[in-house]
């Protein structure tokens, strides 16, 4: 049986995180958290969302999202309209400010990928590629089994 390295894995993954962590806190003079991003980026990808979607996208409590959407609306990052179907409810989209936010940081990950690919052959691209998407449905994996 192979023996495995945890405490190497385990080092490598921490400063990999420490690293984006510091690159993210640089473009973002917003100060917005990352459970504030991950709002922004599920709706930069799918758009106008009611909060009950929003929050079961992003396995949160109403309560969690509802602090984070406050806190985004006063940076003027996101958008809240009523609902159609339910006047009662409001449903949330990026605003101009917050989509030229999502661009900046679409700007930083291709900057931090091409960094990342300067120093790796195209193999080794396609290899960390790989493990990164293994890496992520590991973790994954976690959160389906507490559901």
């Amino acid at each position: 049986m192979e023996t495995i390295d945890i405490d190497g894995l385990e080092e490598a993954l921490s400063l990999l995180q420490c690293e984006l962590v510091a690159r993210r806190n640089r473009f973002t003079p917003e100060a917005v958290t990352w459970a504030q991003y991950d709002v922004l980026d599920v709706l930069r990808i799918e758009g106008l969302l009611r909060p009950s979607v929003l929050s079961a996208r992003l396995g949160i409590g109403r309560s969690q999202l509802s602090k984070a959407l406050r806190v985004l609306k006063d940076l003027g990052l996101v958008d809240q309209s009523s609902d159609n179907g339910d006047r009662r409810v409001q449903a949330t989209t990026l605003s101009e400010r917050g989509k030229a936010f999502m661009e900046r940081a679409a700007l930083q990950r291709r900057d931090a990928a091409q960094r990342v690919a300067s120093v790796m052959t195209p193999g080794e691209q396609v290899m960390f590629a790989e493990l990164c998407r293994k890496a992520v449905h590991g973790l994954q994996a976690e959160v389906k089994e507490n559901d």
